[in-house]
């Protein structure tokens, strides 16, 4: 019994050992949990040359910020003639903007050159963009730039003076002699056939002009090379052309007196039936004249049955990521962003400009008359397979030599031998 009642005082002592213990630990206090970590802000600049984009771009940013708030874009515009120098420039001095846009021929390749490019392979947003429209941005099997705006750079004329001498959109000439009947129509008329600027129309009617009487798609990029030269039958030829049609009175008067804007004036003006320069000219002609319906059309220079191209295109404004950038990786979120189907919509919709994006849908009426064109068997530019920049030029300023009265075999033989010197450097 004694043995008993020792194991139960035993057993008491425990218990309140125990219960002494438990009360006097140490209670744990619960965790805390961890302060979020703000993303590191950043500011990337990004440069390029329209400025009439500035607000769509500045209400593409603000949509991005919504998503990125930690991340600051900053526009940098500077007018198109200056752009390529200033972007080189900084390039070259390992400084330079963190993305950036550029011209698809001898500017992208000078920026190639300079090793300035983040090789984009391999990124997502190549997967939204057509095979063949990615070419212009590729060297070396890398992916260096990547184009934004599908531009076609043929005539754009008015749909009323057109169908007011019997044209539509489904009868437009099929050969040289038919667009001179319908210059001659439209003439006769009262009205100005074609509205030709010195600035910048050389270096962009020369491109549909050229693209059936050259005997491939690459013959200018042979130019370059002496395996073409200027003095062939097919450049004489088109040099000719443009000189019938300014002997025929087809062209406003002073031409070389008119520069670009001034041409478009006149047109928004409907003082003429076409416009000689592209299809991104629609939408500031349309802002200019609210009433104006336009359509594209491309002067076919030979027999119907030699015809081998309808028209031009342009995959162009390419945008590019410095390598050099110290912010590659919020650079590469804008330009996902960017190129985004809903996104890249916003854009063209606000600007009218057709984009190399796939699935965008467009709602204005100068992008719907565009549409037909992406079916058509359009030729990439010729003028921009040229990477000298002076053998460009030659060919630009034979164009201005016959305009300003030089035959076209005397243009061309200049222009041959201002190539021959740059090819002998």
């Amino acid at each position: 019994m004694k043995r008993f009642k020792g194991l139960a005082i035993l057993l008491v002592i425990m218990l309140v050992v125990s219960a002494f213990a438990i009360g006097c630990a140490k209670k744990e206090e619960p965790k805390k949990e961890e302060p979020k970590q703000e993303a590191e802000k950043v500011t990337i600049r990004f440069a390029h040359w329209r400025g009439e984009d500035k607000q769509a771009f500045e209400d593409l940013i603000k949509k991005f910020n919504e998503k990125y708030p930690n991340i600051t874009v900053e526009q940098d515009i500077s007018g198109s003639e200056q752009y390529q120098n200033k972007l080189q420039a900084e390039l070259l001095a390992n400084s330079g903007p963190d993305i950036f846009t550029v011209m698809p021929g001898a500017r992208f390749e000078a920026i190639a050159t300079a090793d300035a490019y983040l090789d984009l392979k391999g990124e997502a947003l190549l997967q939204r963009v057509s095979a063949h429209l990615l070419l212009p941005g590729q060297k070396d099997g890398k992916q260096l730039a990547v184009p934004y705006q599908l531009v076609f750079n043929d005539p754009v004329y008015n749909v009323k003076m057109f169908e007011e001498v019997g044209y539509t959109a489904d009868n437009l000439p099929k050969d040289w002699e038919g667009f001179l009947a319908l210059c001659e129509a439209l003439k006769k008329a009262g009205y100005t056939p074609i509205l030709f600027d010195s600035e910048i129309g050389p270096g962009q009617f020369i491109n549909p002009m050229l693209m059936n009487n050259m005997p491939s798609g690459d013959t200018l990029s042979k130019v370059q090379t002496g395996e073409a030269k200027l003095t062939d039958e097919w450049f004489v030829k088109t040099l000719s052309q443009f000189k019938e049609l300014k002997d025929k009175g087809y062209f406003q008067e002073d031409i070389l007196g008119t520069k670009k804007a001034g041409a478009q004036a006149l047109f928004a003006q409907e003082k003429g039936a076409m416009l000689a320069q592209g299809s991104y000219m629609m939408a500031s002609n349309k802002a200019a004249n609210p009433n104006l319906k336009q359509g594209l059309i491309a002067p076919i220079t030979v027999p119907a049955d030699q015809m081998k191209y309808e028209g031009i295109h342009t995959a162009t404004f390419m945008f590019g990521i410095n390598k050099n950038s110290k912010n590659i990786d919020a650079a590469k979120k804008f330009m996902d962003f960017v190129f985004s189907p809903e996104n890249a919509a916003a854009y063209a919709n606000a600007t009218g400009q057709m984009l190399t994006v796939k699935g965008v849908e467009y709602n204005s009426e100068e992008l719907k008359a565009q549409a037909p064109w992406v079916e058509k068997k359009t030729l990439f530019q010729p003028r921009y397979t040229i990477t000298v920049p002076e053998v460009e030029k030659a060919i630009v300023t034979a164009v201005t030599d016959v305009i300003g009265g030089m035959s076209a075999e005397d243009a061309a033989k200049k222009a041959q031998a201002e190539v021959d010197r740059v090819i002998k450097k």
